[in-house]
C-alpha cells in the first residue's frame, strides 16, 4: 500500500475563501477534517520520503511512531498558521530539492527528492567541541534530514534533546522520515544558541527585534528565518541565489495551499540580503 502524506488541521477549518481564484487549494475532506495532501505539495518527492504529517502538528509513519509539537502551526490566528507551515515548507522544500530550469512540473516541485547532502566535500567535524560532542571515526556529518543540519555538534545537541544517538549514527536522518521531519520541527522552534530567537519567534512576531537587531537589518519575517538558521551562508551576501530559491519555495506553497503570495508580505521581510548574520560558519579549516 502507498503510504500519503497529509498536512492537516485538528482541530480548526481554515476559510479558503479569500484565496486566489485562480489557485484552487489542494484539499481533501478526510473524516470530516480538511487536508492538504502532501503527494501534490510534494509531487516529485522520492519515495524514501514515505509518511504522513498531520497537524496540530503531529508526524505519523504509517509503520508506526509519532511526535506531536502542538505550538507548530497554531498560532497567531487562520492566516498566520497557514503562512508558517508554507514557510517551514519552503525552507524543505529548497533544502531538499533536485529541481532545474526545465524539470517536469517546474524547479519548485522537487522538494524532499534528497534526504542527504549529494556529494560532500567533508566531514564537518569540529574539534571545538571534542569534549561535549566528540566525532566518531568514520562518520560525516554532513546534511541530513527535511531541514538538513549539519556538524558533529548540531548532530549531538539534536540527538541529546530526541534521545537518539545521531553523534554516531547520523545516518538515521537519511533513513527515518519521520525522524527526519522530527528533527526539522525541532530545529524550527528551537534557538540555535543562547540569547537567539527561534524561526518559528521571527516568523510569527514572538520575537521583538533590539536595538542592535535593528541596526543589523533583522526583522520579523521569513528573511530572518534564515538568518536564524544559516547565518553567513545565507545571509548578508547580497541578492543570492540560495536566499532567493528558499523565497520562492515559499510563495510556491503559499499558492499550492489556497493563502495566496500576495500574502507573503513586503520584500524587506522576505529577505536577508542585507542582514547582519547571527551566526558565523565554523572555520575553514575544520575538517
Amino acid at each position: 500500500m502507498e503510504l500519503k502524506w497529509l498536512l492537516c488541521d485538528n482541530g480548526n477549518s481554515y476559510d479558503m475563501g479569500n484565496a486566489q481564484e485562480s489557485v484552487k487549494p489542494l484539499v481533501k475532506i478526510v473524516k470530516g477534517k480538511k487536508t492538504y495532501q502532501f503527494e501534490n505539495l510534494f509531487a516529485k518527492r522520492n519515495t524514501r520520503w514515505l509518511m504522513r504529517l498531520g497537524s496540530r502538528i503531529t508526524i505519523l509513519h504509517y509503520g508506526g511512531g509519532s511526535v506531536s509539537a502542538p505550538r507548530f502551526g497554531t498560532t497567531g490566528g487562520k492566516l498566520m498558521s497557514m503562512k508558517e507551515v508554507a514557510a517551514f515548507l519552503g525552507h524543505v522544500g529548497s533544502k531538499t530539492s533536485c529541481g532545474y530550469g526545465v524539470a517536469t512540473g517546474g524547479p519548485l516541485a522537487w522538494g524532499l527528492c534528497y534526504n542527504k547532502e549529494m556529494s560532500p566535500s567533508k566531514v564537518y567535524c569540529d574539534d571545538y567541541y571534542k569534549y561535549t560532542y566528540p566525532c566518531t571515526p568514520g562518520v560525516s556529518y554532513h546534511g541530513r534530514g527535511a531541514l538538513p543540519i549539519y556538524w558533529n555538534f548540531n548532530y549531538g545537541e539534536t540527538g541529546k534533546t530526541l534521545n537518539v544517538d545521531l553523534l554516531n549514527h547520523p545516518e538515521y536522518l537519511e533513513n527515518n522520515a519521520t525522524l527526519a521531519f522530527q528533527t526539522a520541527i525541532w530545529r524550527w522552534m528551537t534557538p540555535v544558541k543562547k540569547n537567539q530567537p527561534s524561526a518559528q519567534d521571527v516568523f510569527i512576531g514572538n520575537w521583538k527585534p533590539t536595538k542592535n537587531d535593528t541596526l543589523a537589518k533583522r526583522i520579523p519575517g521569513l528573511g530572518t528565518t534564515m538568518n536564524v538558521l544559516y547565518g553567513d551562508q545565507v545571509c548578508g551576501q547580497g541578492d543570492v541565489d540560495s536566499m532567493n530559491n528558499i523565497i520562492s519555495h515559499y510563495l510556491y506553497y503559499l499558492d499550492l495551499m489556497g493563502v495566496g503570495r500576495e500574502e507573503a508580505g513586503p520584500h524587506e521581510v522576505l529577505t536577508c540580503e542585507e542582514q547582519k548574520p547571527f551566526t558565523v560558519s565554523p572555520s575553514a579549516s575544520s575538517s
